[in-house]
């Protein structure tokens, strides 16, 4: 695949990319593009790191998030619903789109788990691949992609011109 194929919305400390990725579908949607992929839902304050993952196309939402109980500083995300997750994804690129989404290459990727399998599986299928990085994890995010991405800024304007340009 060529760089132009895969891309990255690069975001700070201070950006939330949820928002941003949530109307970039709705407005790829919008125009008829079928995707694939998973979309970050927060709820609730940042404190509470409440999260659901739409699966796309289905729009399937599963809670990632699991109670841990007061004063606890571990992962919340829940494994046994983020293998579901993992499932479903796999499923979808399986049935092929035009472009697939996922909520973030953060933590969970970096250290080889999250969705990252199911990031492979939709470039491996042919399909264009749009994900949010942190600024911490580019470097990581570049290893994973060999170089061939194209960072982009944390916008839906970025977002939609990246995908306008993409030869398909």
């Amino acid at each position: 695949m060529t760089a132009q194929t895969i891309a990255a919305l690069v975001y700070d400390l201070e950006t939330n990319p949820t928002p941003v990725l949530v109307e970039v579908a709705a407005r790829l949607r919008a125009r008829g593009v079928p995707l694939v992929g998973a979309l970050q839902h927060d709820l609730g304050p940042k404190e509470t790191c409440g999260m659901e993952l739409e699966v796309l196309p289905s729009g399937t939402r599963l809670p990632m998030s699991q109670d841990l109980g007061p004063g606890s500083n571990a992962c919340r995300l829940d494994p046994a619903a983020m293998a579901e997750a993992s499932a479903l994804v796999s499923q979808a690129i399986d049935a092929g789109a035009e472009l697939a989404l996922f909520n973030k290459f953060g933590a969970q990727e970096v250290a080889g788990e999250g969705l990252r399998d199911e990031m492979v599986a939709a470039v491996m299928a042919g399909i264009p691949m749009l994900t949010t990085v942190a600024e911490r994890f580019v470097g990581e995010w570049t290893e994973f992609t060999g170089g061939e991405t194209t960072l982009l800024a944390c916008t839906v304007e970025d977002a939609i011109a990246w995908w306008d340009r993409l030869e398909r």
